[in-house]
């Protein structure tokens, strides 16, 4: 199959999708664009922000999508071009987009509350903390891998098999862009907050200093080892972390639209400019290395068919910026849908290498093979191979900075909350709850442990990475269906997903915890396995635990009143 025809293929049916099923949706639910949404009602200038539709789904979409839609698909080619390809239509379709819009539209329902909340009040409070703390060991497994993926994209050394070591142009110019693109985002908040210039004037100042950071970075290339970047990325983490939104996440997401737009016009074009050939076998094995095709697929592609991770950013911000509940459907669906987009832009980039072309160009993380394939596709249409890798590479990279700082802020708070207690008043709390709900210690403690799991390497994390992340939309989609039951509100589409990604998810981390116990008691584990063990044992007890209460709650009698 050509590239043309799969693109062809996915506009087709993620365009379908939208106009027929989402439009279902919205009519089964109940969509009043009449309402007060949340923003309004309860507007603050911080967090409850009405915004335009454009805004939300920029917001969306630049959070939900990182590293995931582009790392996924390619790891799983291993399986094949068709598995890949039916997953992250069927699941992108019916699992992730039906996933997004449920959580958004269950917390604007709810006064724009997060998952947590609506667990609390439609499951119980026992399953708040309980997610609460599934949240935090899920943000540290986001950091480790996440974090790792930018080191490797950020790595300017190249060892060969002899032994040779030679240096990677084009990554220390990524990095160096990279670190300029931070630096220019602290100038630019300053002139955000400050200046009170007209937009097209600070729209002006972004580009000028995009194109600056991309020159230098080109003609100045920093080359540091994997392991110094390791320390430096999260060094950066724990400052953005902690750091008010205005001076650095703020400014460096509105850098980010613009190479987001960049990276997906570009990708898009270079597809129909090349058409490609698909050198991957339709369908290989179920069984490659040892990695089965069940559950393996399902929790290896997640961003770009189904992401747990997707429900908090659904719940957690974007709905509280949502003018209308009209607005919701294409924000969160339409977000979701262009999310598979760009994760079949990763298949076909991955298919257009015969084997081992890839390593031999120096491409070795996914964030290089995207690009790398990207560039090759717009070579032939005379744009330079270089600058279009370097640009490529910076969008990559920059969407994982910008899940990893915010992933690790949503992991901190969520430590804080597990430790808070709404009866009590803080200047209460004894010595320990004080220190629990510092976010200077949850901070500190968090990215550690990330650290440690980073050590073990972005391969080794992703498969329990995406077990728990998996796990997540399970706790989503069985919370919302709760809250549409409770509601009067028809959810049986959300039961079928949330089953089949029990299945996948419970089978998933069973074959973790069944490998590392085996190595455990044969030749021993080091600090970093050791703790991927015990992690993947906790997310299994947690889930099961909420996962139970939530279907519990499914099946009880509904309440006479519809809230």
């Amino acid at each position: 199959m050509s590239g043309i025809m799969m693109m062809v293929i996915a506009i087709v049916v993620l365009g379908g999708a939208y106009i027929f099923y989402g439009r279902y949706l919205e009519k089964k639910w109940g969509i009043d664009p009449n309402a007060k949404t949340p923003a309004y009602e309860m507007e603050d200038g911080v967090d409850y922000v009405p915004a335009d539709t454009n805004i939300v789904f920029g917001h969306q979409f630049a959070s939900i999508a990182g590293a995931g839609p582009i790392n996924g698909p390619i790891q799983a080619a291993i399986f094949g071009w068709l598995p890949v390809l039916l997953w992250i239509l069927i699941g992108g379709v019916f699992f992730g987009a039906v996933q997004d819009f449920s959580a958004m539209y269950a917390s604007v329902k709810n006064k724009g509350r997060s998952i947590g909340s609506i667990i609390e009040t439609y499951i119980g409070k026992t399953g708040k903390k309980l997610f609460l703390l599934f949240c935090w060991l899920f943000c540290i497994l986001v950091v480790a891998a996440f974090a790792d993926v930018v080191a490797g994209t950020f790595n300017g050394f190249l060892t060969a098999d002899d032994g040779t070591v030679s240096k990677i142009t084009a990554n220390g110019a990524v990095a160096t862009t990279s670190m300029l693109f931070i630096i220019e985002a602290v100038c630019l908040g300053m002139i955000l907050r400050y200046g009170k210039l007209h937009k097209w004037v600070n729209t002006a100042i972004a580009i000028v200093m995009l194109v600056g950071a991309v020159a230098l970075g080109m003609n100045f290339p920093m080359y540091l080892p994997r392991t110094t970047w390791h320390v430096i990325i999260f060094i950066y983490i724990l400052i953005a972390s902690v750091a008010p939104v205005w001076s650095l996440l703020q400014p460096r997401d509105y850098l980010n639209s613009y190479l987001l737009i960049f990276m997906i016009i570009a990708a898009i074009v270079g597809v129909f400019v090349a058409n490609p050939q698909c050198h991957l076998e339709a369908f290989t094995s179920f069984n490659v290395d040892g990695q089965t095709l069940f559950p393996i697929l399902f929790v290896t592609i997640a961003c770009g068919a189904v992401s747990g991770f997707h429900s908090l950013v659904s719940s957690g911000t974007a709905s509280k910026q949502i003018k209308n509940e009209k607005n919701m459907l294409p924000v969160s669906f339409g977000a979701m849908l262009m999310e598979s987009m760009l994760a079949i832009i990763a298949l076909i980039a991955v298919a257009s290498f015969a084997k081992g072309e890839a390593a031999a160009q120096g491409l070795t993380t996914q964030p290089q093979i995207f690009a790398g394939a990207i560039a090759n596709f717009l070579e032939v249409i005379g744009l330079p191979h270089t600058l279009i890798f370097t640009l490529i590479n910076l969008a990559v990279s920059a969407f994982a900075l910008t899940s990893l700082d915010s992933v690790a802020r949503v992991g901190r708070l969520s430590f804080q909350e597990f430790f808070q207690d709404n009866d009590v008043d803080e200047k209460d709390y004894t010595p320990f709850r004080k220190l629990m709900v510092n976010k200077y210690f949850a901070t500190i403690l968090t990215l550690v442990l990330a650290y440690l799991l980073a050590k073990v390497g972005y391969a080794e994390i992703w498969p329990l990475f995406g077990s728990a992340n998996q796990l997540l939309s399970v706790l989503a989609l069985v919370a919302c269906a709760v809250f549409l039951k409770k509601t009067k509100r028809q959810g049986i589409m959300l039961w079928a997903p949330a089953v089949f990604m029990m299945a996948v998810t419970f089978s998933a981390l069973g074959l973790t915890i069944y490998k590392l116990t085996g190595a455990l008691m044969t030749t021993g584990l080091d600090l970093g396995n050791t703790l991927q063990l015990i992690f993947a044992v906790l997310l299994l007890i947690l889930g099961v635990i909420v996962a139970v209460q939530g279907i519990k709650k499914l099946f009880e009698k509904p309440q006479e009143k519809a809230a």
